[in-house]
């Protein structure tokens, strides 16, 4: 007797740890966050006083954190290609798309190229006479880039959820007409998985604009204490791990 065929299992294979890992650490962006979570794990534990450092351990975290940050700088060098490259190719409907992928991969882009010259005064290269006003251009760029990101992020929620909402009443009334709906159920899981993936990006933008704000205020009012800027920096380092791991 013939047996029944099983329907396709709609869980992706698993992949071999090993050969992810090399993927992912082949990328620039997967080393970069990598050091990013070393750096304000560092930040962290400096300014956290339930941790007792010596005074010796304190400065080996501080060396550790500068050298980590000069090395993240020079893993940006011509990053600011790929947002000029987003802008030629972005899809603009309507003035607030313009005006909000401007923002978003402009202020992004010239945040990026400031921060060769800035690597490149921090290395040694070049006079940094102007570095401190270089810096306060690079800090409002990369406020204003994040503005606009979790603009573009939030329209494309909207979006997510419209999809979100049209599956969920198309799996409703299939299964009322007793017709097989496994298809818009694998589609619905991929949409939620996007959603959550971008509600994740909203947090992570959030928390990267408020450091960009707090260089801009010379860290001083409210949420610019170390504490809390080192944990926003290592939410951020995570969730944009989490997101290069899912994605290579």
């Amino acid at each position: 007797m013939e047996q029944p065929t099983k329907p396709p299992s709609s869980k992706p294979p698993q992949r071999d740890f090993l050969t992810h890992l090399e993927t992912y650490l082949a990328k620039r962006d997967g080393v970069d966050k990598l050091l990013k979570i070393s750096r304000y794990a560092a930040k962290l534990i400096l300014s956290s006083s339930s941790l007792p450092l010596s005074p010796s351990q304190k400065t080996h975290l501080k060396s550790f954190e500068s050298s980590v940050g000069l090395s993240r700088k020079a893993f940006r060098l011509g990053k600011f290609i790929q947002d000029v490259n987003s802008l030629r190719n972005s899809v603009i409907d309507s003035a607030q798309d313009l005006i909000l992928i401007v923002l978003a991969y402009g202020g992004e882009g010239v945040y990026y190229f400031i921060e060769q010259y800035v690597w490149l005064v921090k290395s040694g290269l070049i006079d940094g006479k102007d570095l401190i006003f270089m810096q306060k251009i690079s800090a409002w760029c990369e406020f204003l880039g994040y503005f606009g990101s979790v603009g573009l992020k939030i329209r494309e929620l909207k979006r997510v959820g419209e999809d979100e909402r049209c599956l969920v009443s198309s799996i409703r009334v299939s299964g009322l007409r007793g017709i097989g709906c496994e298809e818009d159920r694998m589609r619905l899981r991929k949409v939620r998985e996007k959603k959550m993936l971008k509600r994740l990006s909203v947090v992570q933008d959030l928390a990267d604009g408020l450091m960009a704000l707090a260089d801009i205020r010379d860290g001083k009012g409210r949420f610019t204490g170390p504490l809390v800027l080192s944990s926003a920096g290592l939410l951020s380092a995570v969730i944009s791990t989490h997101k290069n791991w899912l994605s290579c």
